[in-house]
């Protein structure tokens, strides 16, 4: 027969594991994952840039209007992004320069941090993004 203590001993260990991980997975980079950048809508539109980042680093970006893809190098805390070419839809001006804009922020990044759902990359500019979690 398992005494209640052992039982109440077991679930606390399955407990503090669940947790563990819970906290590794929060500080790592978001391999594998799709994020939105935290920002309003531009006027008339209704979308918002995100990112999806492979299980490697490569990186499918939609941005205001055009879209491409990239890659992230991360050693640590030290992220390097490395845009590839970007597909141009033919955006209005000022949708194609707010997409110019945000590559260059996400290419002049050198670290990043995160916090649960939310994901910094820090430069001169720091973009916040949210993981999708739907």
């Amino acid at each position: 027969m398992v005494s209640s203590k052992w039982f109440a001993f077991a679930a606390a260990a399955v407990l503090l594991v669940s947790l563990a991980e819970s906290v590794r997975a929060a500080e790592e980079f978001p391999f594998g994952t799709e994020m939105s950048l935290e920002t309003a809508p531009q006027p008339g539109s209704k979308r918002i840039p995100n990112l999806e980042i492979g299980d490697n680093g490569e990186v499918v970006l939609e941005l205001w209007c055009k879209g491409g893809k990239g890659q992230f190098s991360v050693a640590g805390n030290t992220v390097i992004f490395m845009p590839g070419q970007m597909q141009d839809r033919a955006c209005p001006p000022a949708k194609a320069q707010a997409d110019d804009d945000l590559v260059a922020a996400l290419s002049e990044t050198a670290s990043w941090k995160r916090q649960g759902t939310l994901v910094s990359f820090i430069g001169p500019k720091t973009l916040r993004f949210r993981i999708n979690t739907n």
